[in-house]
């Protein structure tokens, strides 16, 4: 059984030795200190011109990933509270003894939700297949008899859960590491701990994807092994039980995505106001007030008075669900997400199924897609060309004009294959939207 002393460790990349919560400072908690790091980095505030839905979008409303996850955070902030409360009422001793507060569950949560799409590449989820495609299927197939099995998979199957991890905790930025975050937030974060292969071996939530790349195997196992998190013996490889509060992250994710999403397909239209308005009461019609709702004369001023109940309503049974089974959590027996034992699940399928019919499959969405696919492949092909034969002295003055757009900290030379091709993904993966296509006119001269 995991151990809730171990799992709220403070102990950060570098430390030499473990932290305590009663060392910390209380004008600013430990696990808050996450929270800003994060939001200072510049990998976040990348992520205010990338896609959460509708991508390239020149509308004022739409959501970003970085407003997205600016709203999982606050989420995420308030289930981590209301469950901290719960569990130091259950065990007295985590506050007595090491005087954990309910605010340190908000916090490393609030944290963990404000990173949790921090890998994710420019035009959304299509932009890992792009680049996973590119090796798959195009014309990085050419590397596979170089690589590992593993190290493969990580390419084909590119996953910015991993990803994440990887800029998380990457050296780049100080001798030390990269943000130094805590170990309790690093857990947290990390939804799918496991690697890249073998695939789906079974039925398991925190088994759907894969958590780290190869080249992060090391520091991920020191991570669990701080935390205490348990071996999945499911697996035949490295793989672990999720850390119980990264359930937490993916409940306040799960429920913006659910409703938010839903909210900016009502505002662009997408989807028709009394139709939309319709399946947000089905979700909120043990908490709505009918007087103060008939009294809201615009369409904006109604979806918001849904919203907002139905994302309080979302977040109790959240609190809820996680409490009930939190034992069969720490023993790692708890294998679906919280919102698969919503009280509302039935209406929750209804909004998401309306939202792919009539947002995700929209013909803005999938032709921004395409756009997508074709820039992500032409960046790989360009920049990818022009390292690999610089590592092989086999480098044209082309591709040394190409490298000169690489950013300092991208230019270093990996000894492997691996880490050279990871490095460009990882550069590529780390492009706003926008700054993608520029790239591109520029490797493709549209912009003569």
């Amino acid at each position: 059984m995991m151990q809730w002393e171990q799992l709220l460790s403070l102990k950060r990349q570098g430390d030499t030795s473990k932290r305590l919560r009663k060392e910390q400072d209380d004008t600013r908690l430990g696990f808050e200190v996450d929270y800003d790091r994060i939001i200072f980095s510049s990998e976040f505030r990348i992520l205010q011109d990338k896609t959460q839905v509708i991508p390239l979008s020149k509308t004022d409303f739409v959501h970003t990933r970085l407003t997205h996850s600016l709203e999982v955070s606050v989420v995420g902030r308030s289930i981590g509270r209301l469950v901290g409360k719960q569990i130091l009422e259950k065990y007295p001793h985590l506050k007595e003894v090491h005087g954990y507060q309910l605010n340190d569950f908000g916090a490393i949560v609030a944290a963990a939700c404000l990173a949790h799409d921090i890998g994710n590449p420019p035009f959304g989820h299509s932009g890992e297949k792009a680049i996973g495609e590119y090796f798959a299927s195009g014309n990085g197939q050419k590397y596979k008899e170089r690589l590992t099995q593993k190290q493969w998979q990580d390419l084909i199957d590119f996953e910015g859960n991993a990803n994440g991890f990887s800029i998380l905790t990457s050296s780049r930025e100080g001798v030390e590491g990269a943000l130094r975050l805590s170990y309790a937030t690093l857990g947290t974060f990390m939804k799918y701990p496991k690697e890249s292969l073998p695939k789906k071996p079974t039925s398991a939530i925190c088994d759907k994807k894969y958590g780290f790349f190869q080249q992060d195997v090391s520091f991920f196992q020191e991570v669990a092994q701080e935390l205490g998190l348990l071996v999945n013996k499911k697996l035949p490889d490295i793989g672990f039980h999720r850390h119980p509060l990264a359930f937490l992250v993916e409940a306040a994710d799960d429920i913006c995505y659910t409703i938010i999403d839903f909210e900016d397909g009502i505002k662009l239209g997408l989807i028709e106001e009394e139709f939309a308005l319709e399946y947000l009461i089905k979700l909120v019609q043990k908490s709505i007030d009918s007087k103060k709702y008939n009294e809201l004369i615009t369409k904006e001023d109604r979806i918001s008075y849904l919203r907002a109940l139905a994302i309080g309503s979302l977040i109790q049974d959240a609190v809820r669900i996680f409490m009930e089974n939190e034992t069969a959590i720490m023993n790692g027996e708890f294998d679906v997400s919280l919102m698969e034992k919503s009280q509302y699940k039935a209406q929750i399928d209804d909004i998401i199924k309306i939202s792919v019919n009539k947002i995700y499959r929209s013909k803005e969405v999938i032709e921004k897609e395409i756009i997508g696919y074709k820039v992500i492949h032409s960046l790989l092909d360009a920049f990818l060309t022009a390292y690999v034969n610089k590592i092989n002295a086999n480098e044209t003055n082309f591709d040394r004009l190409i490298l000169n757009m690489l950013p300092q900290k991208y230019q270093v030379e990996k000894s492997d294959l691996y880490g050279q091709l990871l490095n460009i993904c990882q550069f590529i993966s780390l492009l706003t939207d926008g700054k993608a296509i520029e790239l591109y006119k520029i490797v493709n001269a549209n912009r003569i």
